[in-house]
């Protein structure tokens, strides 16, 4: 599949009282490898944006592109990685789609889903929707749209996702939320008690 799947593990994890996120561990086994297992057969690559030394997720054996934007610019400096990255490394891949490291229960059918109705609608963005809560980070972006991100990041200073997909036309796709919301996030300590919870009732 000519999509890029883009693993958004950038922050600084500050709810989560500091350190990686991607690497706490859920159910035994870590935050980062259940997304990768869920979005791995949806794409056709899987590269992690995070900043810091790469090293520590070496065992995941994936492309880590850090932000070019300094200073922890939040996720749409790590689109604008996933972007650039892409444009360099798979010109065959026409879009990337965008998930975060913390949520454990990733739909399946993510990508399928955000590029139909993409398509269905004209549209230039796609993300998900559940609850009746839009979720801006689970998202398939183009890459020709790269500069125009580019100039909104680093000339405007525009930090939140949906400042700038509101200025093109944006589709959202809503994902059912039982038994279990599919973007739940496991953003703090507490989070990851509630997972362990909503993976017993997936597990019956």
């Amino acid at each position: 599949m000519n999509v890029v799947g883009l693993v958004l593990a950038g922050g600084q994890s500050r709810r989560m009282g500091g350190g990686d996120k991607a690497l706490r561990v859920l159910g035994g086994i870590s935050l980062l490898e259940r997304v990768i297992e869920r979005l791995r057969p949806q794409v056709g690559e899987v590269v992690l944006n995070a900043n810091g030394d790469p090293a520590r997720f070496a065992e995941f054996g994936l492309p880590v592109v850090p932000d070019s934007v300094p200073d922890f610019a939040g996720p749409l400096a790590g689109v604008l990685a996933g972007l650039d990255w892409t444009a360099t490394h798979r010109a065959d891949c026409p879009f990337i789609v965008s998930v975060a490291t913390d949520a454990p229960f990733l739909p399946p059918d993510l990508v399928a889903r955000l590029l139909a109705q993409l398509g269905a609608a004209d549209a230039d963005l796609s993300c998900a929707t559940s609850a009746g809560r839009a979720h801006p980070v689970f998202g398939l972006w183009p890459v020709r749209l790269r500069e125009d991100l580019r100039r909104a990041v680093l000339d405007e200073g525009v930090r939140k996702v949906d400042q700038w997909t509101s200025r093109h036309k944006l589709v959202t796709v809503p994902f059912p939320d039982l038994p279990v919301d599919p973007f739940f996030n496991a953003n703090r300590p507490e989070d990851l008690a509630v997972a362990a919870t909503l993976l017993q009732r997936l597990a019956r």
